[in-house]
């Protein structure tokens, strides 16, 4: 009886250790996951906004217009003491999965940008939106995220008529122009609330 208590006092002992060790080990990876996490949204930030001087979180402030569009982050870019733009992580369902962007709005009312951050599309199909050398328009070299910079907010967003849609994946192209669409509408008319102009104009 007392070689099972000893053991069993081991053991739990040895467990204690194992869980503390396990918590420093956790507290000192999960800081540098966000250290990291904050430096790559910093720069995909700068990349979308080039004039970047500082950004807010603005997160809670705006609302999707589409109830399949989640907003994940939003961001209020500013440019000295003025705001020159809005960002918006958001998500919806495509294919394979959950898909993750990242668009840009400036106060001009059009699309800085669209970064595709997460993607479990099939490889050489859907996923095909996401890569850099993959173009919808092989002359002009314009990816399909690509495509939609300089597009104005209000413009239709239609796969397939002012979007060009990627080879064999429909539900892809629907999906991250439907991200994409949501995400500039609400980013302009917070844009449009907070700095008086609207679609560039005053």
């Amino acid at each position: 009886m007392k070689n099972i208590l000893k053991l069993g006092l081991i053991m739990t002992l040895y467990a204690v250790a194992a869980c503390v060790g396990l918590a420093f080990v956790y507290s000192a990876t999960a800081k540098i996951i966000a250290e990291r996490q904050q430096a790559d949204l910093e720069a995909a930030l700068k990349e979308l906004f080039p004039d970047l001087e500082g950004y807010e979180d603005i997160s809670g402030e705006l609302v999707s217009p589409d109830g399949a569009v989640a907003f994940e982050g939003q961001y209020g870019i500013r440019r000295g003491n003025a705001f020159i733009g809005a960002a918006i992580r958001a998500s919806g369902a495509s294919y394979g999965g959950k898909v993750v962007i990242l668009v840009g709005v400036g106060i001009d009312g059009k699309i800085s940008g669209v970064k595709i951050l997460e993607i479990a599309d099939t490889p050489g199909l859907g996923a095909n939106a996401a890569s850099p050398t993959y173009y919808v328009d092989r002359a002009r070299k314009i990816t399909f995220y690509g495509q939609f910079t300089g597009k104005s907010v209000a413009d239709p967003f239609t796969v397939k008529e002012d979007v060009a849609a990627v080879t064999a994946s429909t539900i892809t192209s629907r999906a991250i122009t439907a991200a994409v669409r949501s995400s500039s509408a609400a980013a302009a008319a917070w844009l449009a609330a907070h700095t008086g102009v609207e679609g560039g104009t005053p």
